[in-house]
C-alpha cells in the first residue's frame, strides 16, 4: 500500500480536496494583531498553490477512504493572451459588484487581483483549465488499469476541432455549497464533447461508477463563491452582458481541442493527444 501511495499519492491530497490546518495555540497573555494584506507583488500562482484558509477551503463531495483515489477525466484548456484581455475586463466588472468571488484553484480574492491587470491575467487566467468529461469519483486500486485501458480504447482516436466558449454562465455544485462563474460551450465543439462524455459514461457504467449529468453543459470555471449566490451573481452577469450589447459575444474565446487527460490521485495519464500541426 505504501508503494501505491508513493505512485498515486494519498487519495485525500489531490486537487479536489484541501485539508484545513489546525489553528495554532497562543499563550493566554498574547494579543492578537491582524496582519495587513500581502502586497500585490506577491500575487503569483506559485505563491498561492499552498494557500489554505478555513474560509475558502474547498472540500471534495465524497469522503476519503484509504485505498480510494479520485478519478477525473477532462479536456485541458489554455486561454490565449488576446482572450485574457477581454476576459479580465469582464471579470473586473463582475467583481466590482460581487466582491465575494475567489479565483478557482488558487483561492485568491478576485477583487484583490483586479487591482493589477497583469496579476489578474497571470493568476486568474494563466493556469490550465479543464472541461470535465465525467464526474470526479473515487475508484479502488484494482480498477485503475481497467479504467485507463477502456478510456484509451474509447477515446484515443479523435480529430482536432475548435472549441468555442460562447456564454457566461453561473453554476452551483450538487450540495449548494459553492457557486461558480463560468464560460460555457454552447455551439462549436459541443457535439464532439457530448460524444466524448457519452464514451466516458460507458466506461463508468462498466465499472459501476456514477455517470455524468443527464444534460451535460461543457464549461470551464474562472471564479467561485461560498454558498449558493447563483441568483445575485446571475443578475450581475446578465446586466453586464446587456451593457456590452454593442459588442460581439458570438464567441467569448476559442481554442483548439488538443487531447484528453485523466488524473487518478496525483498521477496523470494521456488518454489521447492530437499532434501539433494537425
Amino acid at each position: 500500500m505504501e508503494a501505491l501511495k508513493s505512485c498515486y499519492g494519498d487519495g485525500s491530497s489531490d486537487s479536489d480536496s484541501e485539508s484545513v490546518p489546525s489553528a495554532p495555540t497562543s499563550a493566554p497573555s498574547a494579543v492578537f494583531t491582524p496582519l495587513p494584506p500581502p502586497p500585490i507583488s506577491l500575487l503569483d500562482p506559485s505563491a498561492f498553490l499552498d494557500l489554505q484558509t478555513g474560509q475558502t477551503t474547498r472540500v471534495r463531495s465524497f469522503p476519503h477512504v484509504d485505498g480510494n483515489y479520485a478519478l477525473h477525466i477532462y479536456i485541458p484548456i489554455n486561454i490565449s493572451s488576446p482572450s485574457k484581455k477581454e476576459l479580465s475586463a469582464f471579470l473586473k466588472k463582475v467583481s466590482s459588484r460581487e466582491p465575494n468571488l475567489y479565483v478557482v484553484d488558487v483561492d485568491v480574492p478576485l477583487n484583490v487581483l483586479c487591482k493589477n491587470d497583469d496579476k489578474l491575467e497571470q493568476v486568474a487566467l494563466g493556469r490550465e483549465f479543464h472541461i470535465s468529461l465525467g464526474r470526479t469519483v473515487p475508484i479502488r486500486v484494482h480498477q485503475i488499469d481497467s479504467v485507463i485501458s477502456m478510456l484509451k480504447q474509447k477515446l484515443q482516436i479523435q480529430r482536432q476541432f475548435w472549441i468555442d466558449f460562447n456564454k457566461w454562465e453561473v453554476f452551483v455544485n450538487d450540495d449548494h455549497t459553492r457557486t461558480f462563474l463560468s464560460v460555457e460551450v454552447v455551439q462549436g465543439g459541443l457535439i464532439e464533447i457530448s460524444k466524448q462524455i457519452e464514451a466516458v459514461n460507458t466506461v463508468y457504467r462498466l465499472h459501476n461508477l456514477p455517470e455524468f449529468y443527464k444534460d451535460p453543459r461543457p464549461h470551464i470555471s474562472l471564479a467561485w463563491a461560498l454558498g449558493d449566490i447563483s441568483h445575485s451573481l446571475k443578475k450581475v452577469v446578465d446586466e453586464e452582458m446587456k451593457c456590452a450589447v454593442g459588442k460581439s459575444f458570438k464567441s467569448i474565446f476559442s481554442c483548439k481541442f488538443k487531447g484528453i487527460e485523466c488524473k487518478i490521485g496525483k498521477k496523470a495519464y494521456a488518454i489521447c493527444k492530437i499532434p501539433d500541426g494537425q
